[in-house]
């Protein structure tokens, strides 16, 4: 009995032990199939994290593609519009360039317009002096021809051809008194005398009191004197009734006075 006691404490105790193990093995395998519960769950999570990685993966994908066809595409627009800027501030630059000309042409044909315009001014200003000029030489050569009509007036049926120097007899008695011979003889010595009666010194020729009458030609020479000197020379180039117009050099126009006598050149 005690033998059979004893196998029954070691009976109870294996199975106390087996037991213990059967629910230490439960135990064990509730906690592991939790955890493989929880780990499942995890993966699934996990797996569905990752097809939302993946998804979000395509579509940060198509977005990187779309921004690199996008970034493409702005710098093509980028290279265009940079393009178009280039040649917009080249053609500015042409323009400006032209504009520049354009205003130097300008300024060019407004120098050329006032050069012309004070030429026309100068020009008009010199045909204005030179109408007053012909208005002055047409108003003196009016008062001279009046004046030497005047003087042909004063002179006509008075004998001024001749000037008698002081102690000699007048060629024109010598000749009144002197046979055919006589007349040809004296005529031939003495030459005809008479004096300055006006003096133009701006066209320098002066009026002496001979003309045709005294057989005064164009071409004619006469000396001037003064006192028994000779001071100048002359040339008859007009000749009237009773008196001549001769011209002499402009070095002389100071010298030759009025009532200066004249003496013919005997060729």
């Amino acid at each position: 009995m005690n033998r059979q006691g004893a196998i029954s404490k070691f009976a109870l105790i294996g199975l106390i032990i087996s037991l213990a193990l059967i629910a230490g093995l439960a135990y064990l395998f509730q906690s592991e199939r939790a955890k493989s519960i929880n780990l499942q769950a995890q993966v699934e999570e996990l797996t569905v994290r990752g097809k939302l990685a993946e998804e979000q993966l395509e579509v940060s994908k198509r977005k990187v593609s779309d921004l690199t066809l996008n970034l493409q595409e702005a710098k093509e627009r980028l290279a265009s519009v940079t393009e178009e800027l280039d040649k917009e501030k080249s053609a500015r630059r042409e323009t400006a360039n032209e504009l520049a000309q354009i205003k130097s042409d300008i300024e060019q044909q407004k120098r050329s317009r006032q050069d012309i315009e004070n030429k026309l001014t100068q020009a008009l200003d010199e045909g204005r002096k030179l109408k007053e000029q012909l208005a002055s030489i047409e108003k003196k050569r009016i008062e001279l021809e009046s004046k030497i009509k005047s003087l042909e007036s004063a002179s006509s049926g008075v004998e001024l051809g001749k000037v008698v120097v002081s102690g000699e007899t007048p060629a024109s008695a010598q000749n009144a008194n002197a046979g055919p011979d006589q007349k040809q003889a004296v005529s031939s010595v003495k030459p005809l005398e008479g004096k300055v009666t006006v003096v133009n010194k701006e066209y320098n020729f002066a009026v002496i009191n001979l003309g045709q009458k005294d057989g005064v030609k164009i071409g004619d020479q006469f000396f001037v004197s003064r006192a028994g000197k000779s001071i100048a020379d002359m040339k008859v180039e007009k000749v009237h009734e009773s008196m001549s117009a001769a011209g002499f050099a402009p070095e002389a126009k100071d010298t030759i006075q009025e009532n200066d006598l004249v003496v013919q050149k005997v060729k």
